[in-house]
């Protein structure tokens, strides 16, 4: 069992390093020996999870094949995506449908709105709990996560320059959890602003869904709306599921 957590250690460093690394750094960010790792990475290699190039060792193709397999399987995505067609069609904005992985979330499915954004947030991108979208998952989190989460990013910098300590943090998760929906103003990208509610699944949380759009597009009012029109979207998805 220590071999195969060892394992997915090292394809967690190929994810998370963007680009290919040497052998003694993926050693290094997965603390394994050196001898460990070579063993760990010819077998990746050898299924398809991994390849070597002459800068290193990166993530490979078989990951692609893993990750079809999930969105072609998930319940979630199923029962989401005509939802998210027909939200992004009422309110013309772009919806995106993701689920909590560890300390993360992930996107796994889109629709575009109207008018589409500059910025490409693919399927599959990890992205953070405490900004964005993620604050509507972590709210309803187990409590020993939630707090790890608090505990590591706080205080934090959003990509509007504004300052957020714990406290403050925890009181916006508390309203978060009233409403039922989260709202986020130039958080993780300066002029993006978006609207997220959670996924109430019959075992817990089962994901969440968003609505974003340029800052200047949305204004308070706008929040309410969406913020409305999302927790129905969300109850929709939650009904389709076991």
């Amino acid at each position: 069992m220590r071999s195969v957590e060892r394992a997915f250690d090292v394809l967690g460093v190929l994810e998370e390093g963007r680009v290919p690394l040497r052998l003694s750094e993926v050693a290094r960010r997965a603390g394994l020996h050196v001898a460990t790792t070579q063993r760990l990475l010819n077998v990746l290699i050898a299924r398809g999870y991994a390849v070597r190039e002459d800068a290193g060792y990166q993530v490979g193709p078989g990951v692609l094949t893993a990750a079809h397999a999930f969105l072609v399987g998930s319940r979630l995505g199923q029962a989401g995506l005509p939802v998210l067609q027909q939200l992004a069609a009422t309110t013309g904005l772009a919806v995106s449908l993701f689920i909590p992985v560890g300390d993360a979330r992930v996107q796994i499915a889109r629709v575009e709105g109207r008018n589409p954004l500059r910025y490409l947030l693919p399927v599959g991108e990890k992205l953070p709990l405490h900004l964005g979208a993620g604050k509507s998952l972590l709210p309803w989190l187990p409590e020993a996560e939630r707090e790890a989460v608090i505990a590591t990013v706080c205080p934090f910098v959003t990509a509007a320059g504004v300052r957020v300590g714990e406290a403050e943090f925890r009181e916006e998760l508390r309203a978060v959890r009233d409403r039922g929906y989260a709202i986020s103003v130039g958080e993780r990208v300066a002029d993006v602003c978006g609207v997220s509610a959670p996924i109430q699944g019959g075992h817990g949380l089962a994901g969440g869904i968003t609505a974003v759009a340029r800052v200047h597009e949305l204004d308070a009012d706008d929040h309410v709306r969406i913020g409305a029109e999302l927790l129905r979207a969300a109850g929709a998805i939650a009904t389709r599921l076991p």
